[in-house]
């Protein structure tokens, strides 16, 4: 199965997770790593490029910090203009149909401030959910995300076995 992760952070040499996360995913077979901001740091996609690298893969991962409780900007933009009607979605939008799709997302707050009742008062399924919507309209299967909370106070060792973690939950069989 061939995996393609859209990685979008807008200060990545800041970010030892998600460095760490594309560092490990871009030393595997069949995972193609696709840095968004790097590429498109004037926010210019090149659309048709973007889809030709959806066609190409079988699993679709979006990784990103979470930033209030979403997806840093390039990446809406991303999906503003790369899942364009008639062809992502609309009666002829059937171009990612049966693929999958997951995210890998970093929080800097722990998870119990992801819950009910907790700091930020909804859970991650909750707060995902325009994700999952999305997924459904381009008929993709959503699938579990890997969530790393309070990336902000685990040391090296912590972030690379969570990088190893996010590889096994990557190729897993769902």
């Amino acid at each position: 199965m061939k995996t393609l992760v859209i990685a979008a952070h807008p200060n990545l040499s800041g970010s030892n997770v998600n460095k760490t996360w594309m560092n490990h995913l871009n030393r595997e077979e069949d995972v193609t790593v696709h840095d968004l901001y790097s590429k498109y740091p004037d926010f210019k996609i090149d659309i048709e490029r973007e889809q030709k690298l959806l066609l190409e893969h079988d699993r679709i991962v979006f990784q990103f910090p979470f930033y209030w409780y979403s997806s840093p900007s390039l990446l809406k933009e991303w999906q503003d203009v790369v899942l364009a009607y008639g062809w992502a979605y609309g009666s002829q939008g059937t171009k990612l149909h049966g693929k999958e799709f997951m995210l890998a997302v970093s929080t800097g707050g722990p998870e119990a401030a992801y819950q009910s009742g907790g700091y930020n008062h909804y859970s991650m399924s909750e707060l995902f959910k325009p994700f999952q919507a999305m997924a459904n309209l381009t008929g993709m299967r959503f699938l579990p995300a890997f969530v790393e909370h309070g990336v902000r106070t685990l040391n090296q060792e912590q972030v690379n076995e969570s990088a190893e973690a996010l590889i096994r939950h990557i190729k897993a069989d769902f």
